[in-house]
């Protein structure tokens, strides 16, 4: 695949990051309350102070970045989809953190995706200048938002679902009634039984298409879709489906050529993103249609200790190597019976979504690590863990227990500001969250 060129104007987009490393850190922020009360906190102060996370004055519970996992991931998953022929416009939803996109665009992406307007106008704040919407649009406030930013900004690549006539026509109709000055990319979404949205049929899909291209306010640029609906089982049936589908995906993309010369085919949740850039990367039928594949992943950025380490790529010895990033830390409350610890780590702090936050580690008082073996969290309240303890180990109150997470999306949005650590534990920055 060429190579793209990178987003255009992304010293700008450095600019707007910097200004944020130094906005001080307020210390209402979970975790800052005493860090931050007597003194001013940035992530540049943080960076230049590297004050230690546990034992200091960063309050519990803690979620914590890992700096080394970040920089493996970024880095192994820019480079392996360069390896295999396909673009990458990570799923900015899942962090919300634009410091992070900063690391995932210098890394090499195509552009970052988002799945409402509202999230493509924090994108926007901070200078992202390729953004590939992963939804269809109907709101007419946030269409009317878009019109005018196509217009002031002709510089800017922006990128839409549509998958009914009924949504071409509303697509159209507001951004001409908004007066948008050129027209918005649109990618024909295509869907399955069942599924989320797309169009349920290719013939579905060809009809749409055929409508974008009488509109006046969208261009054809493409096809998209999701997969990850076909199944999270990560069994060989499921595999198989997902390649069928991407496979109609491409062939779809491909017949669309004359009207979108070079088109965007695009799809890529994180469980299955190595099946998916075999099937996009394959583009180009019998009469040598070029196409673009597109992959929207998000989650790898910070991996798991869950869903994705279980039934992504890395579980099937393919992929790049990625390593879990997010970790949350919180101290046992009370033992107020055999095999039960209370540990403050609640619904308000962590996902909980696809299954309960994992044992990693025990840090007791003194500083001493050791695994947290055989335990297990077997219910959540609100700022409550309960954690089953087997016959052997021993916990008191005050030691802290590391958590591991699954499925990231649902943990990034209970937390503000986010420390970031090194490997010795000690804050070297922080990131603002957007949601």
């Amino acid at each position: 695949m060429d190579a793209i060129a990178p987003v255009s104007r992304l010293h700008l987009f450095h600019e707007r990051i910097d200004d944020l490393r130094h906005r001080p850190i307020a210390a209402t922020e979970k975790g800052f309350g005493t860090i931050a009360a007597g003194r001013s906190v940035s992530p540049a102060s943080l960076a230049a102070d590297r004050p230690p996370a546990f034992g200091g004055e960063f309050t519990t519970p803690l979620l914590v970045l890992r700096d080394s996992a970040l920089a493996n991931n970024v880095s192994g998953m820019a480079q392996w989809c360069a390896s295999a022929g396909v673009l990458l416009a990570p799923h900015g939803k899942t962090t919300m953190a634009p410091q992070l996109f900063e690391r995932q665009l210098t890394a090499g992406a195509w552009g970052m995706t988002a799945a409402t307007i509202s999230q493509v106008q924090v994108y926007r704040t901070f200078g992202v200048d390729r953004i590939l919407i992963a939804n269809e649009l109907t709101d007419r406030a946030g269409i009317t938002w878009l019109a005018a930013e196509l217009t002031a900004d002709p510089d800017w690549e922006c990128y839409a679902y549509v998958d009914s006539l009924a949504g071409v026509r509303l697509l159209d109709n507001a951004l001409t009634a908004a007066g948008a000055g050129r027209p918005l990319s649109v990618l024909v979404e295509l869907g399955f039984p069942g599924g989320r949205t797309g169009c349920r049929s290719v013939e579905g899909a060809l009809e749409v298409a055929a409508a974008v291209s009488e509109a006046d306010a969208l261009t054809l640029a493409g096809v998209s879709g999701y997969e990850g609906g076909v199944g999270v089982d990560g069994e060989p049936e499921t595999l198989t489906a997902v390649a069928d589908y991407c496979r109609r995906l491409r062939a779809l993309g491909e017949s669309l050529a004359a009207s979108a010369p070079a088109p965007i085919v695009s799809a890529g949740g994180s469980a299955y993103f190595d099946v998916v850039a075999g099937e996009l990367a394959a583009g180009g039928s019998a009469d040598g249609v070029a196409t673009r594949g597109v992959l929207r992943s998000g989650c790898y950025l910070t991996h798991d200790h869950g869903l994705y380490a279980d039934i992504g790529p890395a579980s099937r010895g393919l992929g790049p190597h990625l390593l879990p990033a997010i970790e949350l830390w919180a101290p046992v409350l009370s033992c107020p019976e055999p095999g039960l610890a209370l540990a403050c780590a609640g619904r308000r702090d962590v996902a909980f979504d696809h299954r309960m936050p994992m044992p990693l580690r025990l840090r007791r008082q003194d500083g001493t690590i050791e695994p947290a073996s055989g335990l297990t969290v077997k219910g959540m309240a609100d700022q409550h863990a309960y954690v089953d303890v087997p016959p052997g180990i021993e916990l008191t109150p005050g030691d802290l227990i590391c958590f591991g997470i699954s499925h990231p999306c649902t943990t990034f949005d209970k937390w503000r500001v986010i420390p970031v650590v090194d490997d010795e534990y000690r804050v070297i920055d922080a990131v603002h969250t957007f949601f």
